[in-house]
């Protein structure tokens, strides 16, 4: 069995009047990719600054490997490969030259570092890019230049703040990828925080950050399979009123997002022609699906998570 690698026991941060973590507790097993799935705002940058170091909790507390966060800084700083919302590259550097920094940061000097370099930048397919300079790669080349340099002094774990940020669809796949083979070659334990679905149904596990709080956190497709079998979205001018004639003839509790109703519904498909036929002037379009993380996270919350996940949904089922 897995040992755990990430340890938070009631972990609780305040800014003034603002909670930005609200007793959150859970644990990451070795080898394990982890999400933090939540909206900005959700309490994710909070409590990637409190497992990195940069910021100590208000209460509870956290265990990197063991080491605590708050007390063994530079223990816990040691086993960690960080990277960094915002990019943290030297773009006036070279992809080499700006590992070497890192590297001689961890004390890591002569043939052990050019070894090392060569070979992560090799496992990130960057090695024909090791004398040009950062600032003249693409997004998702620089992103993999940043996982090199995390990895350079193999830490146990690497956490990740937002690492696709700003990254095209086909990148952030590539980012997934990257840590896919990590995970294979050298059972990294990875936790990143995001806020794309697709993202964060790649992991081995998600959380779910709302406010602060902790909705719910279990692998990807146990959390689809708590919302049941499937999701009507049903488009309508007047979904308020739509609501409540649902509750009323069907005792159906649908939840209002926009200009459309979401239903949980474990016989979605055989309820769409009665559902039309009771309300025809009031239904102008159903979307019937399996359960996605954005149904999850809706479930859970009671809101999505941002419009551009719900936007890109939408088109994910059956239309009738």
């Amino acid at each position: 069995m897995n040992k755990e690698m990430v340890d938070i026991q009631s972990l609780t941060h305040q800014y003034a009047d603002r909670v930005a973590l609200d007793d959150v507790s859970f644990s990451v097993e070795q080898g394990t990719i982890f999400g933090i799935l939540g909206p900005n705002g959700g309490g994710k940058t909070t409590l990637f600054k409190i497992l990195t170091t940069l910021l100590p909790p208000t209460k509870g507390c956290a265990y990197i490997a063991g080491s605590n966060v708050a007390t063994d800084r530079a223990d816990v700083r040691s086993r960690i490969g960080v990277v960094f919302q915002n990019p943290s590259l030297d773009k006036k550097l070279t992809v080499l030259e700006n590992l070497h920094h890192q590297g001689h940061l961890f004390g890591i000097t002569g043939k052990t570092l050019r070894d090392r370099s060569v070979k992560l930048l090799s496992r990130f397919g960057i090695d024909d890019r090791a004398r040009e300079f950062v600032e003249k790669l693409s997004g998702g080349l620089q992103r993999r230049v940043e996982l090199a340099k995390a990895m350079l002094h193999k830490p146990a774990v690497l956490i990740l703040d937002e690492p696709s940020t700003g990254l095209d669809p086909a990148a952030r796949m590539d980012l997934m990828n990257a840590l896919k083979e990590l995970q294979a070659e050298e059972n990294v334990t990875t936790l990143l925080t995001t806020h794309y679905l697709d993202e964060a149904d790649r992991t081995d596990r998600v959380a779910i950050l709302d406010l602060g709080k902790l909705k719910a956190h279990d692998t990807p497709t146990s959390l689809k399979k708590a919302v049941g079998n499937e999701v009507l979205t049903v488009s309508s001018q007047d979904p308020e009123s739509l609501q409540a004639g649902l509750a009323k003839r069907f005792d159906l509790q649908g939840e209002v997002l926009g200009d459309s109703i979401r239903i949980e519904c474990d016989e979605g498909r055989r309820f769409v022609p009665e559902l039309i036929e009771a309300f025809p002037g009031e239904v102008e379009a159903v979307t019937v699906g399996r359960p996605t993380l954005d149904d999850v996270f809706v479930h859970f919350t009671g809101h999505r998570i941002h419009n551009e996940s719900a936007e890109n949904m939408i088109g994910r089922g059956t239309r009738s």
